[in-house]
């Protein structure tokens, strides 16, 4: 079996490929990127293919027999690009394509939904067998950036009492992993989401408990969070999308409690303590110990 990984340079892309290996060392692997010099430590072969370009598109796909779309960050644009990679996959004689779409796309209220609508239409009406692999709020959205907020002494946010499933980008990789390399897959559309829910003030205390320092969550309209973010360098359209995306999961868009992605995956989903700890850089008795140092903003994964 030869699978082609779009964006496989990319963060869950190189996650991907390392669940893969550990799960099917049989696997031959294809890196489908738009600039191969950095896919060069990958430890596998590269090809470009630029979603902008779909001339580069169809000689890139040749050979292979399942195809992992990342689903591109490419806001106002993805959709264009998301419908040249699937008309080159079905030109190329790909048999099959994985799909990394959004939480409940098909009714979900955040501003992200729509892109992910439109391009689960076309797979539906590709002709193509696919899997829909629905990633629900990744982890890292919030983890990327607590050490600044600890630096600032507060975590912010419009999400109220919300409850959020984020799950980390290393267990939506593995969920991509399996849906690469097992069968049984074809037509299905998986939500996924973590096992165990939490709020942002819950998320604050385990902040706390971690550092060892009172870290409160302080909950702001959404006009004063955009605000707040900007002041913090976020550029304006994005920051009022972080906050419109806050004020959605305070009405529960970004919750599930249905444990599709531990059962895909064949394991519990990673604690949110786990992955505050990862972020923080905190075990055990050094974890009040330890020196906090900010972290650039991240755009949130989609």
């Amino acid at each position: 079996m030869t699978i082609g990984l779009c964006g496989a340079a990319g963060q869950l892309g190189r996650l991907t490929i390392r669940a893969v290996k550990a799960r099917a060392a049989w696997a031959t692997l294809v890196a489908l990127v738009r600039d191969p010099a950095k896919a060069e430590n990958l430890g596998i072969p590269a090809r470009h293919a630029d979603y902008d370009q779909p001339d580069t598109l169809v000689s890139a796909f040749e050979g292979l027999d399942t195809l992992l779309l990342i689903s591109s960050n490419a806001m106002g644009g993805r959709v264009a690009q998301h419908r040249h990679v699937i008309a080159a996959a079905r030109a190329a004689g790909v048999r099959r394509l994985i799909y990394t779409s959004l939480l409940r796309a098909d009714v979900s209220p955040l501003s992200l939904a729509e892109d992910h609508r439109q391009t689960e239409a076309d797979l539906h009406a590709s002709g193509m067998a696919f899997t829909i692999l629905r990633n629900g709020w990744y982890m890292e959205n919030y983890t990327g950036s607590l050490a600044t907020s600890v630096n600032a002494g507060a975590l912010l946010g419009s999400a109220r009492e919300g409850r959020i499933s984020a799950a980390t980008r290393a267990d939506y990789a593995e969920a991509a992993a399996v849906a690469l390399i097992s069968r049984g897959h074809d037509g299905k559309t998986y939500e996924l989401a973590a096992d165990s829910a939490f709020t942002l003030g819950q998320l604050a205390a385990e902040v706390s408990r971690q550092t060892g320092r009172q870290i409160p969550y302080l909950d702001l309209a959404a006009a004063d969070y955009a605000a707040r973010l900007r002041d913090r360098g976020v550029p304006a359209r994005f920051a009022d999308a972080l906050a419109s995306w806050d004020a959605a999961a305070a009405q529960g868009a970004l919750y599930d409690d249905g444990h599709e992605l531990s059962a895909l995956i064949g394991r519990p989903t990673t604690p949110l303590s786990n992955a505050v700890a990862q972020a923080l850089g905190t075990s055990g008795a050094d974890q009040a110990r330890r020196e906090i140092r900010p972290l650039p903003v991240r755009r949130p994964a989609s």
